[in-house]
């Protein structure tokens, strides 16, 4: 199974972000070469689902750290490699013999461009090849790495000592290439052997971003999440922060089915929203294999992640901000109702309707999830008074996130905390800000 997610998940965690802004993705996204890049923002577009291959990934991007990997090859050399690759027009091909006097000056131009390109490109693979057949041996294929039982890696070193790879290891790259050996690895390179070329590029782009994130991980001091079966129904994680915030607090979090459902409470700018947040991207991440901003994590593998923290109202249906949440809520209902297994974030459930409404719906909805003791739920809101009837729900957890009184001023730990809260801190905020005074200022008010 597919592991789902949508573009509302990806805006509220700013996987992506939007111009001009720094997103999870470029957190990460420091590959050396273009395609190593492009298969990055692949990986993030498709979380795993699998826990054998997520935990693979995991292990081997934790090796490349340890062993303090680094990317051996030139970004220039893929890039005469890929145009090189890209003709495929079979007029374009050296001719085994060198032509005569005659056929070079009737196609000048053509051939010069032509035979440059074919140049660069098998010279570009030439050292490609070598600075591969380096790294597999270097660090790749060492004792004890998880590389050197992996059968793409295991693949790629077949490759190699056959030919056409063989023979581009017994190349000097300074050396000069014949008219004749340049024609016949133009033939091998550029079509006989066009799709195994192209295989060595993609493992080698693979290597770049694995290489990349390894470096990320060192210098961010991130973690590798362990992933444990579907049927575990665990989530664990110690001291998770947001990876992209200064100075930021770290939270501990242990879910299980007899938990499986957090009631989040807090005064406004407790924390609360970041709270989600910082979860919602160590969990989409770890399903990455990636590594994740948090001292310990080790979590039951989900079928999908949905979040909705920042909805907008839907205006192209006239949809209003509740119409927007009820539908989301079916989508969610949709998901569980198929067998689904989803670890699912609501900010503020029902903050679009009057009180009454809201106070109701949240019962009823949070019940009603608290039955799905396969899927995960963190839903915050500030109709605190539905807690106290949720407190028949077992499997309900009830954390706060608590506001301290410094005479006026409120400070927040953002350390979350067991229980229910009623900090309520608004017209303080308010009065604070002299908001009221501006307002009450006799100039240019009228008498009502």
């Amino acid at each position: 199974m597919l592991f789902t997610t949508d573009k509302q998940t990806q805006e509220d965690l700013n996987i992506y972000g939007k111009q001009g802004t720094d997103s999870i993705l470029s957190l990460f996204n420091r590959t050396a070469t273009l395609n190593g890049s492009k298969l990055l923002e692949e990986m993030f577009r498709y979380p795993l689902s699998d826990t054998e291959a997520i935990n693979k990934r995991s292990g081997e991007i934790s090796y490349l750290k340890i062993v303090k990997a680094t990317f051996p090859f030139s970004a220039e050399l893929f890039d005469g490699a890929e145009r090189y690759l890209e003709n495929t027009d079979e007029r374009t091909k050296l001719p085994a013999e060198r032509p005569s006097l005659e056929k070079k000056l009737s196609g000048l131009l053509t051939a010069n461009a032509d035979h440059k390109m074919i140049t660069d490109g098998v010279s570009a693979l030439i050292g490609i090849t070598q600075q591969l057949d380096g790294l597999l041996r270097s660090t790749l294929l060492l004792t004890g790495s998880p590389l050197k039982n992996d059968r793409e890696t295991q693949g790629i070193k077949t490759l190699l000592n056959a030919e056409p790879f063989s023979l581009l290891l017994g190349e000097n790259p300074k050396n000069k290439l014949s008219h004749e050996k340049l024609a016949a690895y133009d033939a091998q390179l550029r079509f006989r052997y066009r799709d195994t070329v192209k295989r060595v590029l993609q493992y080698i782009y693979a290597l770049d971003v694995y290489i990349t994130v390894a470096k990320v991980a060192g210098a961010c001091s991130l973690v590798f999440p362990k992933a444990l079966p579907k049927e575990d129904r665990i989530i664990k994680i110690e001291g998770f922060y947001h990876p992209q915030l200064k100075n930021a607090v770290g939270n501990s979090l242990t879910i299980t089915p007899d938990s499986n459902v957090v009631f989040l409470t807090g005064a406004n700018m407790a924390g609360k929203s970041t709270f989600m947040k910082s979860l919602g991207i160590a969990m989409y991440l770890a399903h990455m294999g990636f590594p994740v901003a948090a001292k310990e994590m080790e979590f039951s593998v989900m079928d999908g992640i949905y979040t909705t923290i920042n909805l907008p109202d839907n205006l192209g249906i006239g949809a209003s901000h509740f119409y927007a949440e009820v539908l989301r809520i079916k989508k969610i209902a949709k998901e569980l109702s198929a067998g689904k297994n989803i670890f699912v974030i609501f900010d503020e459930l029902f903050r679009g309707t009057n009180v009454k409404d809201a106070y109701e719906a949240t019962i009823a909805i949070t019940t009603a999830f608290a039955r799905k003791r396969s899927s995960v739920f963190v839903i915050s809101t500030h109709i605190i008074e539905a807690g106290e009837v949720l407190k028949a729900c077992a499997n309900i957890s009830f954390k706060y996130l608590p506001t301290r009184m410094n005479g006026t001023k409120p400070e927040y730990t953002y350390t979350l905390e067991t229980g229910i809260t009623d900090d309520r801190h608004g017209m303080i905020i308010i009065n604070n800000e002299g908001i009221l005074e501006l307002l009450n200022k006799n100039k240019g008010v009228t008498a009502i």
